[in-house]
């Protein structure tokens, strides 16, 4: 069974960026797909970004398009979510998941992190 560990989160100011990483230990994300969510409290947890480990095919939440940027090194095991022009809107604790279906669902995935807190503030 894979572990997940995702890392970078912070507390960053409104335009600005941040860089996450979710690196899978215990056996590889191939061939399954890797996805971001969030979670802002009171909340539900949302689909942010999805890739594909073979061909890399990606999606995008639409609140997310043209800013956060999805990501995978084979050498690393690793998937990253590079998040510009952040906005206090994406204040949340971001989950990495692999699974494989290829929905947006949380149903869709079996396997999850710990998550990772982004705050942006005002």
């Amino acid at each position: 069974q894979v572990q997940l560990l995702e890392s970078g989160g912070g507390l960053v100011q409104a335009g600005g960026s941040l860089r996450l990483s979710c690196a899978a230990s215990g056996r590889t994300f191939s061939p399954y797909a890797v996805a971001w969510f969030r979670q802002a409290p009171g909340k539900e947890r949302e689909f942010v970004a999805r890739i594909t480990w073979s061909g890399g095919s990606t999606r995008y939440a639409d609140s997310v398009k043209g800013r956060f940027s999805i990501s995978r090194d084979y050498a690393k095991n690793t998937v990253f979510l590079q998040m510009n022009r952040l906005k206090p809107d994406d204040t949340a604790v971001y989950y990495c998941t692999t699974g494989p279906g290829l929905g947006v669902s949380p149903a869709d995935f079996g396997s999850w992190g710990q998550g990772t807190q982004v705050t942006v503030s005002s």
